[in-house]
């Protein structure tokens, strides 16, 4: 099978594992991404500009004349390119930010003209309203998976005190939508809530290499996630892989993927996002996270959109 992937920027980890698997299940591919000039800071996704995207369009329909099964277009802004060329069928995949964002319309509008739709939580697939199918990114369990906490901070340069409590938020402080402000208000709530039980350090992960994710996930007590919008943030589920308790805003598939797991929550406000942090610091706990993120390995969730390819071309 031969797949032509368009993308905004092919660097997106969670789509550099999609290949990666897909490759090993025998998908051979061609991927084409929006040119810019732009930083890549890691997940972002939707800052390039309409400019950007009218320059991707001749690259898109030269490339689709090539020998292909069928076209991916990953990420809602890059279902037109997809549409505009009528020879091959299109699966699109969206991300969250593409369905619930500024441009959800048009999203929405294409989505009605593909042959099959990605999302990646139930919320999306009720937001879309359409036909879909639900798979969320898959985790990387030989990546993501519990290591010895003193080793993490040790390669972080952090203190290993028992009476320091590390906070993780695991983006950049920029990226808006994850909202770093409300972390801090969380921090500073929780650094007075324990009143010198702990002393209580906020981290932040920027233009770090993927391959340090684990470290950072072992080397914290909670993961705080403040977003006002996801899809299936991959960053919850690479905490509950290494037993990292998870706190966080009511989001994409978060509650599902939370649900039973200890010293973990979901929560509406900062009284409760608070509560939770403090939970789980003064628990000084690992989580049982490693069976709910067995569920959706990389390997699970590359079998499955293969199906959809199958059945596209069937």
């Amino acid at each position: 099978m031969r797949v032509l992937n368009l993308v905004p920027s092919e660097q997106s980890r969670f789509f550099v594992q999609q290949r990666e698997t897909l490759s090993k299940l025998g998908v051979d591919e061609t991927t084409i991404s929006v040119p810019s000039d732009r930083t890549y800071d890691g997940e972002e996704t939707d800052g390039r500009s309409p400019i950007h995207y009218a320059r991707f369009l001749p690259s898109v329909l030269r490339h689709s004349l090539g020998d292909y099964d069928l076209v991916h277009a990953n990420y809602g802004l890059t279902a037109p390119h997809a549409l505009a060329q009528m020879r091959l069928p299109v699966v699109l995949s969206l991300w969250g930010t593409d369905l619930m964002g500024e441009y959800g319309w048009l999203t929405k509008r294409c989505a009605r003209y593909a042959d099959a739709v990605v999302v990646m939580s139930e919320r999306m697939a009720e937001e879309l309203d359409e036909p879909c199918y639900v798979i969320p990114h898959g985790v990387d369990l030989d990546l993501f998976r519990p290591m010895p906490i003193e080793w993490a901070r040790d390669r972080l340069d952090w203190e290993h005190d028992p009476n320091v409590k590390h906070i993780l938020f695991p983006y950049p402080p920029a990226r808006g939508v994850k909202d770093y402000p409300r972390a801090q208000r969380v921090a500073e709530r929780v650094t007075a809530e324990l009143d010198g039980e702990f002393d209580v350090r906020l981290h932040t992960v920027s233009g770090q290499p993927h391959e340090l994710m684990p470290v950072f996930m072992n080397a914290a007590d909670v993961l705080l996630v403040t977003s006002e919008r996801e899809g299936s943030p991959n960053a919850v589920k690479e905490a509950l892989a290494c037993e990292l308790p998870v706190v966080s805003t009511d989001v994409g598939d978060v509650p599902e993927r939370l649900r039973g797991v200890s010293l973990s929550r979901v929560a509406d406000t900062d009284d409760d996002l608070v509560a939770g942090v403090v939970e789980a610091l003064r628990a000084g706990e690992r989580s049982d996270g490693r069976r709910a993120a067995e569920e959706i390995g990389i390997a699970e969730a590359g079998e499955r959109l293969l199906e959809v390819y199958e059945e596209v071309l069937s």
